[in-house]
């Protein structure tokens, strides 16, 4: 079990369920903008959100934004120490930094002392883009030159007293990312930030992120994550809950199984599947519900639902754990059984 760490009122690994993280789009400094990024994101299920420190003055502005966050906040540095020190002054409830781009360990010191006074963690990012010359040279671009970057780094701030760190490992190589975060969960007990870095626009982004983290949550390895896509941040955290879920690490949800459909579907059962399950998305019930496109095996197959729908070319049935309770006409079904749905959810 990994290590038990606090990010503002939140917690990671020591058994912990697994975070959902993303980040905010707009310049830090348009606090307007960015607070209701925040707020969006959160209410989406959302638990940690980063923010990106360019300058002095997306440093300060993070006072007056987490005066008005309902989740803890993340100051993602690069480059400079003391932008990381003004970030952890304002308020930062943890710092991203890669230490290898930070500069000398007079620096890496620097902002050790700011983490240890204010009693904050740190993440060590590690990514392909960003390793060091000396172990690219030695490993090549490989999952060993990630953990040992990574491993590194942390081993620099372990000697300044820092003992609060998350580790990732990010590569846009899917198996290359499950292979370094394999590799580094058995040398460490640091709590792990999964995610398959530059994963690219939603429909490649999910993929690669679904197949990289799902693997890895399966194998019990990761404490939060952060699905990175070229789109709006919203979509990250919806993929992120998915993949929990069908990790089986979600369980109060409302699953939506639905049937592919095939020739003999007569009724537009695409249609119902994808609005119950939007309409039941954000529900915290534990409800099991289908929307199969025939009878021929739609309630046997759809057996531990708690309700679901089949349909016909002029009828649909309706059943409960896959006995059929009743018949309805098919042009009223769509929305007869969403009411049905509705009511569930109360």
């Amino acid at each position: 079990m990994s290590k038990k760490v606090q990010v503002g009122r939140v917690f990671l690994g020591g058994g912990e369920p697994v975070r959902i993280q993303s980040m905010t789009t707009a310049h830090t400094s348009d606090t307007e903008t960015t607070i209701g990024q925040i707020e969006k994101l959160a209410a989406a299920g959302c638990e940690i959100v980063r923010v990106a420190i360019r300058d002095e003055e997306d440093a300060r502005a993070l006072k007056k934004i987490k005066e008005s966050s309902s989740v803890p906040l993340v100051a993602d540095i690069h480059f400079s120490a003391k932008l990381a020190v003004l970030a952890i002054e304002n308020g930062a409830d943890k710092i991203r930094i890669n230490p290898g781009n930070i500069g000398n360990e007079d620096k890496i010191r620097l902002v050790a002392d700011c983490v240890r006074a204010h009693k904050i963690p740190i993440r060590v990012g590690a990514n392909t883009g960003s390793i060091e010359k000396t172990f690219l040279e030695k490993y090549g671009r490989t999952a060993d030159a990630l953990v040992e970057s990574a491993l590194c780094n942390v081993g620099i701030l372990e000697k300044y007293g820092i003992g609060d760190i998350v580790i990732s490992v990010k590569a846009s190589s899917v198996p290359l990312t499950v292979e370094a975060y394999r590799k580094i969960a058995k040398k460490t007990d640091y709590p792990l930030h999964l995610g398959v870095t530059e994963a690219g626009t939603k429909e490649s982004g999910v993929v690669k992120s679904s197949v990289g983290i799902g693997a890895l949550l399966l194998d019990g390895i990761g404490d939060t994550i952060r699905v990175s896509l070229t789109d709006d941040p919203l979509e990250e955290v919806y993929a992120a809950k998915r993949i929990l879920r069908a990790c089986g690490l979600e369980k109060e949800y409302v699953e939506v199984v639905s049937c592919p459909t095939c020739g003999r579907c007569e009724w537009n059962s695409m249609q119902l599947a994808q609005e119950i399950e939007k309409m039941t998305f954000a529900s915290k019930k534990p409800l099991k519900i289908a929307v199969m496109g025939c009878v021929v095996n739609g309630p046997g197959e759809a057996n531990d639902c708690d309700i679901g729908i089949a349909g016909g070319k002029e009828k649909c049935v309706i059943f409960r754990h896959g006995k059929p309770t009743e018949s309805v006409s098919a042009d009223i079904a769509p929305g007869y059984f969403k009411k049905m749905v509705l009511n569930l959810l109360k």
